[in-house]
């Protein structure tokens, strides 16, 4: 099969390549004696997300106890809005 690269460095590969491998979206590219050899990569989004929350120390519970406040405080976001007065502040005045 032949594959020709484009102006912009884009290569497209031949279908029957494409259906062999199934659904990839990612590639280890690398030139190996001569040739351009790629290795189709299957990025786990999702597991990523979890070993960085775990390295964090965020359990599931915690990412559920943040949902909630945030679903609360939105709730309270659009409820009518009354108008408060300022807090008082410990303000100094000079004397002229």
């Amino acid at each position: 099969m032949l594959a020709k690269l484009n102006a912009n460095n884009q290569l497209t590969l031949p279908e029957a390549v494409t259906q062999a491998l199934g659904p990839v979206e990612y590639f280890e590219v690398e030139a190996r004696d001569g040739r351009i050899v790629l290795t189709p990569v299957r990025i786990e989004r999702v597991d990523a997300v979890r070993a960085t929350l775990a390295d964090l120390g965020i359990a599931a519970d915690d990412v559920e106890d943040a949902l909630e406040w945030v679903r609360a405080v939105r709730s309270d976001a659009s409820a009518p809005k009354t108008r408060r007065a300022p807090a008082a502040r410990n303000v100094r005045h000079r004397k002229s």
